[in-house]
């Protein structure tokens, strides 16, 4: 029998993010390319999440998510961010992925147009492609990454129905300043469009500038998809647990495409997770107290080494500029090189980007690391300068 498979699906490489991983593993290098953290995730949430599992429910959950998850989920973004949120706002899906795709299956009809701002996370133009959409793309430039309103108010046309913000944004780090935001937001208003904001890293902060949420800004409750991801959070990227918030109208019907993906989420992971974001605000700063730790470790070292690296505002992550630094290669052909000869995996920017040809020549490290695996890193990152160097 010949097999057919879906082209949409068959053509797709696989994620780099896998490929670097399993690149990292076959070398038995440092694995800065995907974005996960070294640690176990606070032991205090793994213990709620082995409680619930010897003493709560192990059946199906509520499709929505269960209702202690929902309503915590309400309540922390009003402690942290001033949301009127109630629980009938907020969806629970397994990770932030599964809740990025629900938005454009519920939300999306063929044909619809998409902005898109690139460097963008690689399953964005996928799954609005899976739903029927069509995506636009605006890319935003280096070193600073500024949102560029004009260009995105002029891609608009009657055709347009979204657009994805990511708010600290992956790859680049940036987290956009109230005014940006503001701007954006108008132009979502004047032009009747749907925002969808991937907010995952929105606890990951490395500065003192707070994070501002679309949502919250006049006149966008109603045209906000805010998603969350307790992965990022707490540090448990494997436990997929995602949340949506939006109007009670437009979670309902997200809820009815969620329905058909995963349909619902573990609930002991549910549970713990309900627990934890009650937890007292000093918490979460601590927690980002250490990301930013981590972060200037691996900056300044790579500094001293030669490097030229961009700033970092949120997220896991930080860039370096090869050019910048000296080095005049490719960046998937320096992270291929630094992977297999070198003992650090890293992720080329072009991977982010609609046309690779077009993306600048930058790699993405992940420094959610312990301070000596980072020092490691910057020892054998520094070899791999000075044998590439021009």
């Amino acid at each position: 029998m010949s097999l057919r498979f879906n082209s949409s699906f068959s053509d797709l490489p696989t994620t780099i993010f896998e490929v670097m991983s399993g690149l990292a593993r076959t070398h038995k290098a440092i694995n800065l390319g995907q974005g996960f953290p070294d640690s176990q995730g606070p032991e205090a949430l793994r213990r709620l999440a082995c409680d619930g599992l010897m003493t709560g429910s192990n059946q199906y959950p509520p499709m929505l998510g269960i209702p202690a998850l929902r309503a915590a989920v309400a309540d922390h973004y009003a402690a942290h961010q001033g949301l009127v949120l109630s629980p009938d706002h907020v969806l629970v899906t397994s990770g932030a992925t599964e809740a990025l795709a629900a938005s454009f299956l519920a939300l999306l009809s063929p044909g619809d147009e998409v902005i898109v701002l690139d460097p963008a996370y690689d399953a964005y133009r996928p799954l609005i492609a899976r739903a029927g959409g069509i995506a636009k793309t605006i890319t935003l430039r280096p070193p600073h990454w500024h949102l560029e309103l004009a260009e995105i108010e002029a891609a608009i046309t009657n055709k347009t129905r979204a657009i994805v913000l990511n708010n600290p944004m992956n790859p680049t780090g940036r987290s956009f300043s109230r005014a940006e935001l503001m701007g954006l937001a108008n132009i979502c208003q004047d032009h009747d469009l749907v925002a969808i904001c991937d907010e995952v890293w929105e606890h990951v902060r490395l500065t003192d500038q707070i994070h501002v949420s679309l949502y919250g800004l006049p006149g966008m409750a109603e045209r906000t998809v805010k998603i969350g991801s307790a992965g990022k959070m707490f540090g448990v990227t494997g436990w997929k647990v995602g949340f949506v918030c939006a109007e009670p109208d437009i979670a309902k019907v997200i809820g009815k495409a969620h329905q058909f993906l995963t349909f619902t989420t573990p609930p002991h992971l549910q549970a713990a997770v309900a627990q934890a974001l009650g937890w007292d605000k000093a918490w979460y700063d601590e927690e980002a107290q250490g990301y930013q730790a981590a972060y200037h470790v691996l900056r300044s070292g790579l500094q001293e080494q030669g490097f030229h690296v961009l700033n970092s505002e949120a997220t896991y992550f930080m860039c370096l500029d090869l050019q910048q630094s000296g080095i005049d290669r490719p960046a998937l052909e320096f992270c291929l090189e630094a992977v297999e000869s070198y003992g650090v995996a890293a992720i080329p920017l072009q991977s982010f980007y609609e046309k690779p040809e077009e993306a600048p020549p930058i790699i993405r490290l992940c420094f959610a690391k312990q301070e000596a695996v980072l020092r490691d890193a910057i020892g054998r990152l520094a070899q791999a300068r000075r044998a590439m160097v021009t």
